[in-house]
């Protein structure tokens, strides 16, 4: 059993074991995750991966909202939504009879159709959202049907794809973190041989910055300032894999959580909701080629598109505006942005984004 998860079943995981135990020579060395990065979208200097999400404070923003962009394996966008309304539960309700939207396994053609402006409330926090129609926490995670793809077995990509859905849960679903607590059960299934992505874990909790931000892969706030409007986060997206490199299994996520927050103090009812878009791509190695735990994944990228979440702060939580906040502050400074189209990828996304730039999203 790797940290804090059980192992996939097969002669592969018990013949790596068995190698391990005794100390062979030959063990495997896994790259590390900024050389796989390098390999795959980093810069080439070796440099460890910023903050590609960042969160500016507010600058001139007036109406919508406004993003702020990161930089690296891709410049994160970061937006302030549209007056939200009062509200206060923490990710809770939907927009009641609209019949849901069936999973999205390929990516759509266009964005959601325009809902009727309507401030959101306490009980109906997704109220005026596209998102009233998503799914509900993990369940609006599209899973693929499993197959045999490089060493591993239809079974054995089966428990991967179950357990890379386990990994998105602990890190933005799980009410613990949500509250600012560190994501002990996702941080567990990262390969703890990777010892630049252990690095800048343990930087990103203890000194979190632009470079080291811990937003770029978990969703936290902090429980002083901001509490959840409901018990429900509502999510879209799906998982995707191939066969990558030495024969891994490379298990791509791009999900976009929307999480409706109203301030700490008690009897606070403006709702905000913040709207982060997050693709993560994993490797599920095998161990004969690649030192790995049992159970656990490489990291090969990760980046974040965020919206009313700050505008270059670097907390290591998310700073959402609320409605007085937002009116004495102006429009952002770039592009207008819609936080709900999926329809764009998230590599086109980041190649328009600019950094630094606090932009206007389109709605909340």
């Amino acid at each position: 059993m790797g940290k804090g998860g059980a192992s996939i079943p097969d002669e592969e995981w018990d013949r790596f074991l068995r190698e391990a135990e005794a100390g062979d020579a030959g063990a495997p060395k896994e790259p590390s995750a900024r050389a796989r990065m390098v390999a795959g979208r980093l810069p080439k200097d070796g440099s460890r991966p910023e903050g590609w999400r960042s969160h500016p404070p507010a600058r001139r923003r007036r109406g919508k909202g406004w993003y702020a962009v990161g930089l690296l394996v891709a410049a994160g966008l970061l937006v302030v939504a549209l007056d939200p309304g009062r509200v206060a539960g923490w990710f809770g309700g939907g927009d009641g009879g609209s019949e849901p939207l069936a999973a999205e396994s390929n990516r759509p053609s266009g964005p959601p159709a325009e809902v009727a402006a309507q401030r959101p409330t306490i009980k109906e926090p997704f109220r005026g959202s596209p998102a009233a129609r998503w799914g509900d926490g993990a369940a609006g995670i599209h899973l693929p049907a499993a197959r045999a793809t490089g060493w591993m077995s239809k079974k054995q990509v089966s428990k991967a794809l179950e357990r890379t859905q386990e990994f998105l849960s602990a890190a933005s679903l799980d009410r613990g973190v949500l509250r600012g607590e560190y994501p002990r059960k996702a941080v567990e299934l990262i390969n703890p041989q990777q010892p630049d992505v252990q690095d800048y874990l343990k930087t990103a909790f203890d000194r979190p910055s632009r470079a080291n931000d811990p937003l770029m892969l978990f969703s936290r706030f902090e429980k002083s300032k901001v509490r959840p409007a409901g018990d429900v986060v509502k999510t879209r997206g799906r998982i995707t894999f191939r066969e990558g490199k030495r024969g891994a299994l490379e298990v791509t996520a791009d999900v976009t959580y929307v999480y409706p927050v109203v301030r700490a103090a008690a009897g606070s009812d403006d709702v905000a909701r913040v709207i982060v878009r997050r693709e993560t791509v994993l490797s599920w190695d095998d161990p004969a080629k690649v030192a790995i735990d049992p159970g656990t994944f490489s990291l090969i990228s990760y980046r974040a598109d965020t919206t009313n979440g700050g505008c270059n702060t670097h907390t290591g939580y998310f700073t959402p505006e609320f409605r007085a906040e937002r009116a004495a502050t102006g429009r952002g400074d770039g592009r207008e942005v819609d936080p709900y189209d999926r329809s764009t990828s998230m590599d086109a996304r980041m190649r328009e984004a600019k950094e630094g730039e606090c932009g206007t999203a389109t709605r909340s």
